[in-house]
Formats: structure tokens, C-alpha cells, sequence
């Protein structure tokens, strides 16, 4: 599996914090060859664009906010093209990708499903499910995953890299379009 490459897309104004500690995780359980893009370190939007085009997977991490995404998240979502009427690219079209989202509680879970949405009916992603919600009680003191969390995030990670491996393999999953 390890000729696919994965883009992990950490969309914390903070890089560092929980959702880079828990996509770190994610993307050393894939077994494939990762690259780690933060956006809040000020990355220019076209490497970005570029870096998602090039992998053949996809997971963004971020913080949740009013049960949403971040802001970065959804500005580099607003700034990507899917290959409407007009747009000569589409990165994530047919894309595998993977969410994982990170807040306090554990309420805000289904943040996980509007970010899907997006993905999956807009560019018309391939989504690993259920997604990933990590609340602030499977991070210790430091800052670190649990020992229960980590073990969860290792089973999405590799889940992930099978899947990216599936989706890469499948010309009919790739060459499917965004619903409008």
C-alpha cells in the first residue's frame, strides 16, 4: 500500500494543539506516505490546491466551532474548485478523504456530518464513515491522545489507507460527479 500518498489538512488556527496531535496519530496508522499541511501556519492556497490534487487521499482535521468546522477549513473549502460549469480543476472529486473533528464536548459530534455533507454531495468525495470526533476527554493533561482514543484513531487511520487504496482502484468511484 505504500506507493499512495495521503494529504492530512490541519485546519486549527493553532497548529500543534489536539487536532494536530490526533491527526498525526490517523496518519501514521494509514501505513502510506503522508504529508501534513497546517493551514493556520499561512500555507499559499495554490500549494494547497496542488498538494490535494497530487494524493490520492485526503483527511482533514479541525477544532469544532458552533458545532462546525473552522474557519480555515471552510475558507480553503470555499476556494476549491469541484469541476462545475466553468472551473477547470476538481481535487476532490472522486478523492477518498477522512474527517477527523476535535472540541470540548462530546455534543458537537455531529459537526462530523455537515462537513461529510459538503464533501461528499458538493465535490463528491469519497467519505470514510462514520467520521471521527474526539471531545476533550479522550486527550489527557498534556495534551496527548488516551490510551482508548489513540487505539480508535489507529483503527480510522488504517481503515483509511485501505479505503484510499479501494477508491484509488475503482475508476467508477473516481469518475463519479458532485450532484449539481
Amino acid at each position: 500500500m505504500s506507493q499512495h500518498t495521503v494529504v492530512g489538512i490541519g485546519g486549527s488556527p493553532n497548529a500543534g494543539g489536539r487536532s494536530s496531535t490526533a491527526l498525526a496519530a490517523f496518519l501514521d496508522a494509514t501505513g502510506l506516505t503522508t504529508t501534513v499541511i497546517e493551514l493556520g501556519d499561512g500555507p499559499d492556497p495554490e500549494e494547497v490546491q496542488r498538494a490535494i490534487e497530487a494524493a490520492d487521499g485526503v483527511v482533514i482535521a479541525t477544532p469544532t466551532y458552533r458545532a462546525r468546522s473552522s474557519g480555515l477549513v471552510k475558507a480553503l473549502l470555499e476556494n476549491t474548485q469541484r469541476g462545475a460549469t466553468g472551473e477547470r480543476r476538481a481535487p476532490l472529486r472522486g478523492k477518498a478523504t477522512a474527517i477527523l473533528h476535535t472540541g470540548n464536548a462530546a455534543e458537537h459530534f455531529l459537526a462530523v456530518d455537515d462537513l461529510r455533507s459538503v464533501l461528499a454531495g458538493f465535490f463528491a468525495a469519497q467519505v470514510l464513515s462514520p467520521g471521527l470526533f474526539l471531545h476533550g476527554g479522550h486527550f489527557g493533561p498534556d495534551g496527548d491522545l488516551g490510551d482508548e482514543a489513540r487505539a480508535l484513531v489507529a483503527a480510522h487511520g488504517r481503515a483509511f489507507g485501505e479505503f484510499t487504496a479501494a477508491v484509488r482502484a475503482s475508476p467508477a468511484i473516481t469518475a463519479l460527479a458532485p450532484l449539481l
